[in-house]
């Protein structure tokens, strides 16, 4: 089964769920979790994604949303959300090296 999600409806209602890698706890950190709303209000200012519902929780994060325009949001919502996040958490590790997490979760991941 396909792990890339699917939009057919262009005016659909949708329901999306992603995690960290290894399920870490990412969002327990405030610096870290402010980024989640942060991304999310740029995607409904920016990419008319209507929310619904969400839930962050410590390692994942789900979604209930729609298209406000009816364009086909799926890529291009994750590839925005994504993109804006990542970009934001980024700069919070530069700017936090205390608050680093390769430092608390080097042993989570292989050493090359």
């Amino acid at each position: 089964m396909s792990r890339k999600y699917k939009f057919h409806n262009k005016a659909g209602l949708y329901f999306v769920s992603f995690a960290t890698v290894n399920w870490i706890d990412v969002f327990t950190r405030q610096v870290y979790f402010d980024v989640l709303p942060d991304s999310v209000s740029y995607c409904r200012k920016e990419k008319g994604m209507e929310l619904y519902c969400y839930c962050f929780m410590p390692s994942h994060v789900h979604f209930i949303f729609r298209s406000a325009n009816e364009q086909p949001m799926g890529d291009n919502f994750f590839f925005t959300f994504s993109h804006s996040f990542f970009e934001s958490q980024n700069k919070n590790i530069k700017i936090n090296p205390s608050q680093s997490l390769s430092d608390s979760y080097s042993d989570q991941f292989p050493k090359h």
